[in-house]
């Protein structure tokens, strides 16, 4: 694959709603996209600069999976969440799980308990 090429994160948003999938297991979330395409899964790879790439039998048909787990996927999650429709619900659960005390920039609801805790701290 050509190194200097990378797709456009909106691009990759786009195929992971149509083509990807969310779970989550014992509190490890994964995601998950697979296609025949195997350069267009390959850019995924490459531009995410994450996760693993595997090829696989579906049905008799090869197909080539790219998925990530854990960290990783906090990472993909908050690349793709300005641009994702679909799978917004989903991705905002990921990032909820890994990072539970950010709050939106439009948020006006106050956690008091945080704020309390900052407020012991001097923060």
């Amino acid at each position: 694959m050509n190194d200097n090429y990378k797709l456009d994160i909106a691009y990759i948003a786009g195929l992971f709603d149509a083509k990807g999938t969310i779970g989550q297991r014992k509190k490890i979330w994964k995601m998950e996209m697979s296609m025949e395409d195997r350069n267009v899964m390959e850019l995924v790879h490459e531009t995410l600069s994450c996760g693993t790439l595997r090829e696989k039998k579906v049905m008799g048909k090869k197909q080539w999976c790219w998925q990530c787990v854990n960290k990783d996927s906090l990472f993909v999650a908050k690349l793709l969440w300005p641009y994702v429709v679909i799978k917004l619900h989903k991705i905002e659960q990921i990032i909820d799980h890994y990072e539970p005390d950010i709050q939106e920039l439009n948020d006006n609801i106050i956690d008091l308990a945080l704020e309390r805790e900052r407020k012991k701290r001097g923060l």
